[in-house]
């Protein structure tokens, strides 16, 4: 067993999220959650200290899960905070070409492998996109984020 970095932006994280990180915990002794920034994702609603307390709160049922967050490159990351692995979460199958291109060049310009998972069931489509557009127009997102999550939506809608 070893320390594996699941890395996003979870801006918000989601049930989607959460589903990915209660299939891996078992199989790792640390799991990371990697709060990142990913330029080709819009991203901002929440502060990334923001992120990192919501996702602290939501995992707090997972014990060997931590919540870092970092800047740059995900290669480094792994190497900063002494992962073995990345762990992508997989929604379809547009996401597995866009994840297969990134794990050949994390592999390649990193040596860092990455663990695909796929998001299963109700929570496996997901997308915080969407969870974000929803809850800016005033829609119920209720059925697809923790409730930490859901009350952190409002304060930031409501404003």
């Amino acid at each position: 067993m070893s320390t594996a970095l699941y890395p996003g932006s979870f801006d918000p994280v989601h049930n989607g999220h959460l589903a990915v990180l209660e299939s891996i915990a078992p199989l790792f002794d640390t799991v990371i959650v990697g709060v990142g920034h990913n330029p080709d994702k819009p991203s901002g609603l929440f502060t990334p200290a923001e992120r990192v307390e919501l996702l602290e709160s939501v995992t707090s049922h997972l014990s060997n899960v931590q919540v870092a967050l970092f800047s740059g490159l995900v290669t480094v990351a792994v190497a900063d905070l002494g992962a073995d692995c990345l762990i992508k979460g997989l929604r379809g199958g547009g996401d597995l070409e866009v994840e297969m291109q990134q794990a050949h060049m994390n592999r390649t310009t990193g040596a860092v492998p990455t663990i695909f998972a796929p998001g299963l069931g109700s929570a496996g489509l997901i997308a915080g996109t969407y969870v974000r557009q929803i809850a800016m127009m005033g829609g119920d997102v209720s059925g697809v984020v923790p409730a930490a999550v859901l009350a952190g939506l409002a304060s930031k809608t409501s404003q």
